[in-house]
């Protein structure tokens, strides 16, 4: 196939004639070492066959509207994001690729989609830090990763996310090795916090453990964690410890247990999950679970890259093993 007479061809005539996409045939001619020999040897050869000499105004126009991986998140309060978008930009800023965020409850009540406009300006790929929706239709040639468990899967998309449920039996292991028989966990929606509480459970019962499970809102802010402790610690004032379901959650659940009189952690531990920036600030200095979240971006930046370079998509999940990060807010119990 080649461009039609009398026109000079294209960055598309060039993809069609070596049956790849454009962004594959975009690295290729920037040298990026992210594509196959085969695929290289097929665009290069398509190049010369249409005798094909890219346009300074054209590649000028491309920098500002694409080479771009758009960024799905649904929530900006969230610190998790936070390591994950520099996991995120550190994988994919040596092969030229940016990313924009953009958080799809910002704009809901207008009926805009973000999903919308990174489509519109030919984003090269797209990660999927939120929970998919069935109004979110993903082209099946836009090469897609999603980033942490979610309850709705996305057809062939690689999934890469920490092992939530080990995450959790770590916290609350930990808890248990301190003493405490008498444990809350404040949970919200999503695949990771169901997860994380399936984990929290699970370690409870094998241990004969007391547990008690609690929701905000649905969501895991700050204020879910602030309403979830407070509902646990006024129905069972016997428990001594509480495991959020992350961060956020967690500072909800200290401001709670302070309005109650109750000292952190010398009557009552806490314990986060994700070791988000704000957990080791010296005001919080926050016992929690490392969740990976550089590493995953990272990964997930790698197999973005390896779809964009023309890898068939796999529907494969790489889980990364998370760790415990022990500070100030966990100790024994109060003797009783």
């Amino acid at each position: 196939m080649s461009a039609r007479p009398g026109r000079a061809p294209t960055i598309y005539d060039v993809a069609r004639a070596a049956g790849v996409s454009k962004s594959l045939v975009s690295l290729v001619l920037r040298g990026s070492p992210n594509v196959s020999d085969a695929r290289r040897a097929a665009v290069l050869e398509a190049v010369a066959r249409l005798d094909y000499r890219p346009s300074q105004a054209a590649a000028t126009l491309a920098g500002a509207t694409a080479r771009t991986v758009g960024v799905l998140i649904d929530d900006y309060r969230n610190q998790w994001f936070v390591e994950l978008l520099r996991g995120l930009q550190e994988g994919l800023a040596p092969h030229g690729l940016r990313i924009a965020v953009a958080d799809h409850t910002l704009n809901a009540h207008v009926g805009a989609s973000p999903l919308e406009g990174f489509l519109s300006v030919r984003a090269d790929g797209l990660v999927l830090a939120t929970e998919p929706n069935a109004a979110m239709r993903v082209p099946e040639d836009l090469p897609v990763v999603v980033a942490g468990h979610r309850d709705r899967e996305v057809p062939g998309a690689d999934v890469v996310a920490n092992d939530d449920r080990g995450g959790a039996r770590l916290a609350t292991g930990h808890l248990l090795e301190l003493g405490h028989r008498e444990i809350g966990h404040l949970t919200g929606g999503g695949g990771a916090a169901r997860l994380r509480a399936e984990g929290f459970a699970a370690a409870a019962a094998a241990a004969g453990a007391a547990a008690r499970t609690a929701a905000g809102a649905g969501t895991t802010t700050e204020e879910d964690g602030w309403v979830a402790a407070g509902r646990l610690l006024d129905a069972h004032p016997g428990l001594t410890a509480l495991f959020a379901a992350n961060d956020t959650m967690a500072m909800g659940a200290l401001a709670a247990a302070r309005e109650r009189g109750l000292r952190v952690p010398a009557d009552l531990s806490v314990i986060g999950y994700d070791d988000s920036p704000v957990a080791a600030t010296h005001l919080l200095e926050l016992s929690t679970v490392d969740s990976r979240n550089a590493a995953i971006g990272t990964a997930a930046a790698q197999r973005l890259l390896a779809r964009i370079g023309g890898e068939p998509p796999a529907g494969r999940s790489l889980l990364l093993e998370p760790r415990l990060v022990l500070r100030r807010t966990t100790a024994p119990p109060p003797a009783r």
